[in-house]
């Protein structure tokens, strides 16, 4: 006789969404805290939904799934099933290669819970809305540190690029990214494509850099690389980075939290996690609530991506999987170069 599955129907957004194997173990017990259970992560997501449909709102959304919990495997799902309720709200990108997909858009907590039940514990939406799939209406500064360089350098790099936005009319959102770095979002209008949107992320990075030399560098090429890496490829298109108040799959299951920028010199990564999040959330409230009232132009960012041309400063590489672009350098290794030139 077989076995009834295991199963828990969950209220979210006025919707009954059903979860399956409510205590199948997402997190495994780490640093005296208990596993964490699919449910538990149901939970928290809906402690703090306001915030994460914030950051969702309307974004086509790649699902990343780890059905079996962090120790497992894990894939990129771009594509919606087809079995699928209803109610979920889609929109269908295109990607760079020229094929498309129909994607979720997470747009109330209701959806929250529908993509947590697949396995999907963090967040990775597009820089657009769907109303308008080819003008991104939010800059992604992502602060990756390279090897060894401390946790206080990458605050100081983002407290750089905070004055340097600033400088340029526009109003950054730091987020802890979860992992190693610090994420700072800016909105935008969506006046622009994505080859401008990255243009002027190239342009704040190579800014940052002249600041910071040894401690900042846009280098896409990791031999080229000191200290904290502005990634600016992240503005491209099909690219994504984990949203706010996204759970990370690390043993301490720790978050993308938003910050104030009077919290960035003083932020510690390993105190932001799923277990003390959601009471933060609560007593303060979402440091990244203006964020959509906060939409600037990039204009002068341009202005200086303009100048930084005249002088010679060209396009930086792209990653492999997009077309050769008209004004990029080789995509050869720089050492491999000079092998060859030799």
């Amino acid at each position: 006789m077989a076995t009834k599955r295991e199963e828990t129907m969950v209220e979210a957004a006025g919707i009954e969404v059903r979860v399956s194997s409510p205590s199948k173990v997402y997190f495994p017990p780490h640093g005296g805290r208990e596993a964490i259970t699919k449910l538990d992560l149901v939970h928290y997501y809906l402690a703090v939904a306001e915030g994460t449909v914030r950051g969702l709102h309307d974004r086509p959304t790649v699902l990343k799934r780890w059905k079996d919990g962090i120790e497992g495997e894990f894939f990129f799902q771009k594509r919606v099933p087809e079995n699928r309720p209803p109610w979920l709200q889609t929109a269908t990108v295109t990607f760079p290669s020229g094929r498309s997909a129909t994607e979720l858009v997470p747009n109330d907590a209701a959806h929250l819970v529908w993509a947590v039940n697949l396995g999907n514990i963090d967040w990775n939406p597009w820089p657009v809305r769907r109303g308008d799939l080819d003008h991104p209406d939010e800059l992604r500064i992502n602060l990756d540190p390279q090897p060894g360089v401390p946790w206080d350098e990458v605050r100081q790099v983002a407290l750089c690029a905070r004055d340097v936005l600033v400088e340029h009319g526009l109003r950054g959102f730091p987020k802890t990214s979860g992992s190693r770095g610090i994420h700072v979002n800016v909105r935008i209008t969506p006046d622009w494509d994505f080859l401008a949107v990255r243009r002027a992320a190239l342009a704040l990075a190579r800014e940052v850099e002249r600041r910071m030399p040894g401690r900042a560098t846009s280098m896409w090429w990791k031999e080229e690389r000191e200290g904290v890496f502005l990634d600016y490829i992240q503005n491209a298109r099909d690219r994504t980075v984990a949203s706010a108040y996204s759970v990370r799959p690390v043993p301490d299951a720790r978050v993308s939290a938003p910050l104030t920028w009077d919290e960035v010199p003083d932020a510690e990564p390993a105190d932001l996690r799923l277990d003390t999040v959601p009471a933060r959330f609560a007593a303060i409230g979402d440091p990244a609530a203006e964020i959509d009232a906060s939409a600037g132009s990039l204009e002068q960012l341009l202005d200086l991506a303009r100048r930084d041309e005249e002088q010679g400063l060209g396009d930086a590489p792209w990653p492999p999987n997009f077309a050769k672009q008209p004004n990029e350098p080789k995509r050869v290794q720089p050492s491999r170069a000079k092998r060859d030139a030799s």
